[in-house]
């Protein structure tokens, strides 16, 4: 498979170009940042497409698109009318109509779609998914997913990752659209949300670059028909707080994170679950053509209206 690589502005780019050297054929490069093109296909010793439409017209089979969040629409739609399949960075769009002008775009040319929603891959998050999905936790009430780092107090973001306009906001629709996916994966969609996002950092050189005063400490709470309440904590001001998972119903509750995942039951003794298998994440599903559920166009429509939600 030719691929091209569509943009550098997402930090998960580099990696996914390095995913697809190995299974396919990349053929060029294009970033309308300069200096950024050029330091890549230095480093990389790949081709350099000097515009846009240069890309469009390389023949390439497949586009991995890792542009800015707000030009995600124009973007995948025209490479979509080039019958490239296409791979995307989340979250797909930042409203729900942009969202439909991107499966119409698919649709109509009759290309794969992909969208990186790697978590629902991991073996102690399917572990997770696949005890809840038993009904032995009977009714499910309650779910918690909380993934933060520390991007803002550690000065390690790019600044673009500031960019209001970019990226539709700060850490809640970047880093927290893991647990917007997992939500929507393990409890579909709720009816409401309400979110409390506030400035937390106190290093000085990142607050002189969020100019745009993007959240940069967030959670969300997700609110459902039957009862449940989700909760999705997310940050950029953390630092050494493991990603953790928490799913609680009417007979019982289990709690993961990376390490280990443990079921806890009235009367009975905490249980350690084993870890199903990891799959492949996203990238590597599109890469191979090995695409699994959970990382299709319905999904990616589900995480933008969750956004939307939360950002209301």
């Amino acid at each position: 498979m030719k691929t091209v690589i569509c943009g550098l502005w997402h930090v998960h780019a580099e990696g996914y170009y390095q995913v697809a050297a190995r299974y396919t054929d990349v053929i060029g490069v294009y970033e309308p940042n300069e200096a950024w093109r050029k330091a890549f296909c230095e480093k990389y010793g790949v081709k350099a497409f000097s515009s846009f439409e240069e890309l469009l017209a390389s023949g390439a089979d497949a586009a991995i698109v890792s542009t800015s969040t707000d030009t995600h629409t124009e973007v995948i739609c025209r490479l979509a009318e080039a019958k490239m399949d296409i791979f995307t960075e989340k979250v797909l769009a930042l409203t729900s109509a942009d969202c439909e002008k991107i499966e119409k775009a698919v649709a109509e040319n009759g290309v794969n779609f992909v969208i990186s929603l790697p978590h629902k891959y991991a073996g102690w998050i399917r572990a997770i998914k696949k005890i809840v999905d038993s009904g032995e936790l009977g009714k499910i009430n309650y779910f918690r997913f909380r993934n933060a780092h520390n991007g803002s107090t550690g000065n390690w973001l790019p600044k673009h990752f500031y960019d209001a306009k970019e990226c539709g906001g700060g850490a809640m629709i970047d880093l927290g659209a893991h647990g917007m996916y997992l939500a929507d994966w393990f409890c579909g969609m709720p009816v409401a949300a309400r979110s409390v996002f506030t400035l937390a950092c106190s290093n000085e050189e990142t607050a002189l670059r969020n100019t745009d005063r993007v959240e940069d400490n967030a959670v969300t709470v997700l609110q459902y028909a039957n009862g449940c309440i989700a909760l999705n904590e997310t940050g950029f001001v953390t630092v050494g707080y493991p990603m953790t998972l928490e799913v609680g119903g009417e007979k019982g509750c289990i709690i993961g994170n990376g390490s280990t995942v443990t079921r806890l039951t009235a009367g009975a003794a905490p249980e350690v679950v084993p870890f199903e298998e990891n799959l492949p994440a996203p990238i590597e599903q599109f890469c191979t053509g090995r695409i699994l559920p959970g990382c299709g166009i319905e999904e990616a429509k589900h995480l933008t209206k969750l956004m939307e939600m939360a950002y209301a």
